[in-house]
């Protein structure tokens, strides 16, 4: 079908709605566009604003996040791979980490979480709740470390070594 001027369009191009074939645009149209986008967003703040909560996650989600991380798989969770003994009360939680050669074992009980780092070695180990992690502790010489309060909801480890960075998943405890 022909344009205005009765011309046809080249190259079996169809024309835009203002007559051109998709020529960049000018500074000024980009600006206009950036005015537009930027009262979009305002309206939406207003007509529909994010929920607090969602905010919240997205915050701590973004905070945490280490793209240098490896991920620990949980490869062993006394809650669902262990054989219940009967007559057991209040028995700590065990649960292993594995990422690359090393291996995270941890003890996780209503006094606190203990653990170990296997090939034994130094690492800075970082509870992670929420927004903030706790204190960071240092391994011993064999790997071994003690938080001394019970993480209470979610929790995730993460471990510095000389290696790198390991983030184990998130647990509830």
């Amino acid at each position: 079908m022909g344009d205005l001027n009765g011309e046809e369009p080249f190259d079996g191009e169809e024309p835009l709605d203002d007559g051109s074939f998709g020529e960049e645009s000018f500074d000024g149209e980009d600006l206009g566009l950036d005015l537009l986008e930027e009262e979009l967003r305002r309206g939406a703040a207003i007509l529909d604003p994010l929920p607090a909560e969602l905010r919240q996650i997205a915050v701590e989600a973004f905070v945490l996040h280490d793209l240098d991380a490896k991920i620990a798989e949980l490869t062993f969770d006394s809650v669902v791979d262990a054989i219940p003994v009967r007559g057991a009360v209040d028995v700590p939680r065990m649960l292993t980490f594995h990422a690359g050669g090393l291996t995270v074992d941890v003890e996780l009980s209503a006094q606190g979480l203990m653990g170990q780092v296997l090939p034994p070695q130094t690492a800075r180990v970082e509870v992670l709740r929420g927004l903030r992690a706790a204190a960071p502790l240092t391994t011993d010489a064999m790997g071994r470390f003690v938080y001394e309060e019970s993480p209470a909801g979610p929790f995730a480890l993460r471990l510095r070594t000389d290696e790198g960075v390991l983030v184990t998943d998130w647990l509830t405890a």
